[in-house]
């Protein structure tokens, strides 16, 4: 009966990566509690009920969850609200934090009933490049001053208006210790990576700090034990205070549905399964409910987590329970050591973490990807960072939506045909393919893409392919009806061509109109993942080059 819930074999791998992922989430619960506002405790509270509830409840087998960058920053800017401008956390400030975090947790568990997962993939890739840079940005602005020793600034704006007296009022010794941080955070790793380099960084930098007695601000008293329920007060909040709870719980709500489906992508791909998307947006909220009544901050699945629990053996959802459960050894035998940990060591590891954030890609293309896709990722980026992180995301999607639609119509005036927007076709061969087709259907695959590859077909045209044979050579794209491409769309067919290539299957592009051709080349896909004779003008002339290879 034992062996039908869990097969032992898997055990030691499960055992060995959740003690890693725990181990790399350690450092990063205390950063990111600290953060947000509410303290350390808050933070390795979070880690410990989302690692262990979504673990168990989620749709991921091998998903490491607890507090990341995008969630913290979003929790940060509640526990400002809340505060009102004070710096202690009152009973009242506690309930309107702890009432918001539970509804996030119940809306995701309803976000999971209403299968709202699949509409996820509709998020313009813009909209979340712009998104994720700013939240990434606000990360390393905030840090600043607890790197330099001084009192953190409650948002970036106010960050920028003090930053002169960074000159006057920095700490020598926390900038040491920062610089020794995120210089051991990038340098360990060319040693080794058999230990986490974040790790290594903060115990290091607070060995230093401790046995040469720098005076520097300290993480201070964590308390021992099993944390205490924090929801009497929630049915006592003022209704002025609604309106606001509704409100960031929605954001937290969805961020962490995106954060979590696209770190479950990601273990997708490493492992060659397939998780259950709705019923882990019902694990992360059961996780995300334990956590705000427990007092700790809300998380999602996390990736860094997710890749070295997998990568030391994880196979099931019991390594991501063991990750949650080493943390809770870890608050409840070594609180009094991390009281010791210097403020300036963990801002020195989230500034790295801030950056990896950051879609440098993304802003590497700016200036090479269309004009509208452009300007939605830069907006998106400033609001996000200076303005509002819930206005930054609607006026985003509402942007995309508009611009893509003035952009068909554009194609339409110019009487191009754009057959149905966002479809592919492979299976039935056009008249013109018949004779190739029944000599090596075997062994070459065609596929028909029509209208514009955009934001909204990219989540499918993905799964079409993954759906292709593993023992085919080649695969077609007709895109001869393809007349524009949006940045989504680019990187979407920059992965597939990325993911065939890597199983040895070469990908032929047929008939490429001028605009996604260019986009093609501006990011070098062209050559680089498609050299010049895989592109042809005609069918024919690809069929004549692959029966060339065939017979060889």
């Amino acid at each position: 009966m034992l062996k039908k819930l869990y097969d032992f074999k898997n055990f030691k791998g499960d055992f060995t990566g959740g003690l890693v992922a725990g181990v790399v989430a350690l450092p990063l619960a205390l950063a990111f509690g600290v953060q947000s506002g509410m303290g350390a405790t808050a933070g390795l509270y979070g880690a410990i009920a989302v690692g262990i509830f979504a673990a168990l409840f989620g749709g991921t087998e091998t998903q490491a969850s607890g507090p990341t960058g995008p969630m913290t920053v979003v929790s940060a800017a509640l526990v400002a609200i809340a505060l009102n401008g004070g710096d202690v956390i009152t009973d009242n400030a506690m309930s309107i934090i702890v009432a918001t975090f539970l509804l996030g947790g119940i809306l995701q568990i309803i976000f999971g009933f209403l299968n709202i997962a699949s509409y996820v993939k509709y998020f313009p890739y813009p909209v979340i490049s712009g998104f994720m840079s700013g939240v990434g940005l606000i990360i390393v602005i905030l840090q600043i001053f607890p790197f330099a020793g001084m009192g953190s600034s409650k948002s970036t704006v106010a960050v920028i208006q003090n930053f002169p007296s960074l000159f006057t009022d920095a700490n020598v010794y926390a900038l040491l210790l920062g610089g020794i941080t995120i210089a051991v955070y990038y340098l360990f790793p060319k040693v080794t990576k058999a230990i986490p380099s974040a790790l290594v960084a903060l115990i290091v930098a607070t060995l230093i700090a401790y046995f040469m007695k720098m005076d520097v601000p300290l993480i201070g008293e964590i308390p021992s034990g099993l944390p205490s329920f924090q929801l009497g007060g929630i049915l006592e909040i003022d209704s002025s205070a609604y309106a606001t709870i509704v409100e960031y719980a929605v954001v937290l709500a969805v961020l962490g549905s995106i954060d979590s489906l696209l770190t479950s992508v990601i273990a997708d791909n490493m492992t060659k399964t397939k998780h259950n998307s709705n019923r882990e947006l019902i694990g992360q909220g059961i996780g995300n409910m334990i956590a705000a009544a427990i007092g700790g901050i809300p998380g999602a699945g996390a990736t860094k987590g997710t890749v070295v629990n997998i990568n030391a053996g994880g196979k099931t959802r019991v390594s991501g329970v063991i990750h949650g459960l080493f943390l809770l050894a870890v608050l409840l035998g070594l609180g009094q050591l991390a009281a010791h940990i210097p403020l300036c060591v963990l801002a020195g590891l989230l500034i790295p973490i801030g950056f990896k954030i950051v879609d440098f890609k993304g802003l590497k293309h700016l200036l090479k990807v269309p004009r509208a896709d452009a300007v939605v990722m830069i907006l998106v980026l400033l609001i996000t960072t200076f303005g509002s992180l819930i206005q930054a995301v609607g006026i985003g999607i509402a942007l995309a939506c508009l611009l893509f639609m003035k952009k068909s119509g554009d194609i339409s005036e110019k009487g191009l045909e754009v057959g149905n927007v966002a479809d592919i076709d492979g299976a039935k061969p056009w008249q013109d393919e018949l004779e190739f087709y029944e000599h090596y259907k075997e062994k070459v695959i065609i596929k028909h893409l029509y209208g514009s590859l955009f934001f909204g077909f990219t989540s499918y045209f993905k799964d079409q392919i993954n759906l292709l044979p593993k023992d085919i050579t080649a695969v077609i794209f007709r895109m001869d009806r393809v007349p524009y491409m949006d940045q989504s769309g680019l990187y979407a067919l920059e992965d597939i061509i990325f993911d065939l290539r890597a199983k040895n299957i070469e990908v032929i592009i047929v008939g490429l109109q001028e605009q996604p051709c260019d986009m093609l080349k501006a990011v070098d896909i062209i050559p680089d993942l498609v050299p010049e004779e895989d592109l042809f003008t005609t069918i024919d002339d690809s069929f004549e080059y692959l029966r060339g290879k065939l017979k060889q």
